[in-house]
C-alpha cells in the first residue's frame, strides 16, 4: 500500500544487501546532506541481508534517522518498494557503496524545482575512488567502469544514468512504471531501463555537474572484484537490449569475433598444417591492443603505463564475455553483434567538474 505524498520534499532510496560498514558512510554522509536540504526529506534502506548484517543496518538506521524496510532480493523491486513507502514527491536513488556530497540534496532540489515539467529526472556525476593499489592504477583507465558514471559531469543531458546518483519526479517515475522488479539477474540493467523509459516517454534527464556522489574504491580493490561487475554489467546490457531493441547499435564483441576466428582456424586446419589453429588468440591480442589505445586519459610512453593500459584492457574483455554469454542465454543471435547504445548523444557542457571531496567530518568509524 502507498504512502501518503507530500507535494514537497525529497526521498532517498538505497536497496541494500550486506555492506554494512560501507551503508553506515553512506548514511552519514546523507545526514549531513538532509541537514542542508531546502525541503523536507528523508531516508529509505530496503534490505534483504543475512539476520546479523540487517539487524547492523536497523540499528545505523535508527542512529542516522532512516527508515528501515525489509525487501526483496531483486534491485528494481527493492527500489520500487522504496519509492511505494515513500512520503516525498521527488526521489533520489543512490547506492549503498556511495557517498554524497553535502549539497547533493540541496541542488537536486533546486534543480527539478526550477526546471520545466518535461524535465522528468536529474543526474548528477558519480566519481570512483580507485584506489593506491595495483588494481587500481590499472583499473582507473577502464571506460567502461567509469564513463557512465561520470558521463552527467560533462554533458548536458542524457538519454539514461547510472542510479548512483539520480533524482526522478515521482510522478514521472510512476508514469513510465518504475524499475523492472525481474530481469536477466538480480541487479543489473534496471537504471538504464528506468532512463530509457524517461526518455522515450518524452521526458529529459538533465545533467548537473556540481550534484556529486562519489564511488567507494571497493569496486576497484582488485581485479577480481571488477571483473565480476564487469561481466555483469555485459550481461545487463544484453538483457536491456533485449527490452529495448530500438536503442541497440552494433559493437564489436571480443568473444564473438574470437570465436569467428576459432572456427575458420579449425575448418583450415588440415590444410594449413595446424597454423591456423594460431588466427584466434591472435585476433584477441589485437583486439585488446586497439582497445587499450582507446582508454580513458593520455597516453602514456612509459612502459609502465603501457602495461597498465593493456591489463585494463584484458580485463575488459570480462564485460564481452558476459554479454556473449547472455546474448546465447536469451537466444538472440543478434545480440553477439549488437550492444546498447551511449547514454544519448548528449550536448557537452563548457568544462567538466574538478573531483571534490567529502569532508571527513560527514564519515562516521565504520562498527567492527
Amino acid at each position: 500500500m502507498s504512502t501518503a505524498v507530500s507535494p514537497h520534499g525529497i526521498s532517498v532510496v538505497i536497496p541494500v544487501k550486506g555492506r554494512v560498514a560501507l551503508l553506515r558512510e553512506q548514511l552519514a554522509s546523507l545526514r549531513a546532506a538532509l541537514d542542508r536540504s531546502p525541503e523536507a526529506a528523508e531516508i529509505l534502506v530496503v534490505d534483504d541481508s543475512e539476520p546479523e548484517d540487517a539487524a547492523a543496518h536497523r540499528a545505523n538506521c535508527h542512529e542516522f534517522g532512516a527508515r528501515y524496510v525489509v525487501g526483496p532480493a531483486h534491485v528494481g523491486a527493492k527500489r520500487n518498494l522504496g519509492v511505494e513507502r515513500a512520503r516525498y514527491d521527488l526521489i533520489l536513488f543512490t547506492d549503498s557503496d556511495c557517498r554524497v556530497s553535502p549539497d547533493v540534496l540541496e541542488r537536486h532540489v533546486e534543480t527539478l524545482r526550477a526546471a520545466a515539467a518535461t524535465v522528468g529526472a536529474v543526474a548528477g556525476p558519480t566519481f570512483v575512488e580507485h584506489p593506491d593499489t595495483r588494481a587500481g592504477r590499472v583499473l582507473r583507465w577502464s571506460r567502461l567502469i567509469n564513463d557512465d558514471l561520470e558521463r552527467p559531469g560533462q554533458a548536458a543531458k542524457v538519454t539514461w544514468a547510472t542510479t548512483t546518483n539520480l533524482a526522478v519526479r515521482r510522478q514521472v517515475f510512476e508514469e513510465v512504471g518504475g524499475f523492472p522488479s525481474e530481469s536477466l539477474d538480480i541487479v543489473g540493467g534496471e537504471d538504464c531501463d528506468l532512463g530509457i523509459k524517461i526518455s522515450d516517454a518524452g521526458y529529459t534527464i538533465t545533467c548537473d555537474p556540481e550534484a556529486v556522489v562519489f564511488h567507494d574504491q571497493e569496486i576497484t580493490s582488485s581485479v577480481a572484484t571488477a571483473g565480476r561487475r564487469l561481466y555483469g554489467y555485459g550481461r545487463s546490457e544484453q538483457w536491456v537490449c533485449s527490452v529495448h531493441p530500438h536503442h541497440r547499435q552494433p559493437v564489436l564483441n571480443a568473444f564473438t569475433v574470437t570465436a569467428l576466428a576459432a572456427a575458420a582456424g579449425v575448418a583450415l586446419a588440415p590444410r594449413t598444417g595446424g597454423w591456423s589453429l594460431i588466427v584466434a588468440p591472435v585476433v584477441l591480442g589485437l583486439i585488446v591492443a586497439l582497445r587499450a589505445r582507446r582508454l580513458r586519459g593520455d597516453h602514456p610512453s612509459s612502459p609502465g603505463g603501457v602495461v597498465e593500459r593493456l591489463a585494463c584492457a584484458s580485463v575488459e574483455l570480462l564485460f564481452d564475455y558476459g554479454g556473449f554469454q547472455a546474448a546465447l542465454q536469451l537466444r538472440r543471435p543478434t545480440g553477439l553483434f549488437t550492444g546498447l547504445k551511449p547514454a544519448g548523444a548528449a550536448e557537452t557542457s563548457a568544462s567538466p567538474p574538478a573531483r571534490r571531496s567529502v569532508s571527513n567530518d560527514v564519515h562516521a568509524p565504520s562498527p567492527e
